[in-house]
């Protein structure tokens, strides 16, 4: 039987998966929404930054998908290590923010807390 924590870890996950899925499909839809990344000089308007745009929101909708993929067939210790290994990707990009110039608030507030998210949820999945 689950526990409260366990559960919570699994809510993160299932939170995390809708949720880029759905923010790489408004960067398919919006392309402007790309400003808020946090990456100052962004110019959502330039055909070259649009079709790597195109590619991140690629990454994105799969990266979710394969989070589905196994909150709906994995056991907990998979789901755990996908989300710590996953956890990467927004601490890449908080990292890429940050070289950028970016805000904190971008690289901190947005990035970087969902990668520490993804990190606790898929520790707290593994030693379930």
């Amino acid at each position: 039987m689950p526990t409260a924590v366990t559960t919570a870890a699994t809510v993160i996950t299932w939170a995390i998966a809708v949720g880029i899925i759905l923010i790489g499909a408004r960067y398919l839809w919006a392309p402007q929404a790309a400003a808020d990344f946090g990456i100052p000089g962004t110019r959502t308007e330039d055909p070259n930054f649009r079709a790597w745009l195109s590619v991140k929101a690629a990454r994105d909708i799969g990266s979710g998908l394969f989070l589905l993929i196994v909150l709906l067939g994995g056991d907990t210790h998979l789901r755990g290590w996908m989300m710590l290994v996953g956890s990467l990707i927004p601490l890449g990009d908080a990292l890429v923010t940050k070289l950028s110039g970016g805000p904190a608030k971008a690289y901190l507030g947005i990035h970087g807390s969902t990668s520490a998210f993804m990190a606790a949820a898929g520790a707290v999945l593994l030693l379930s």
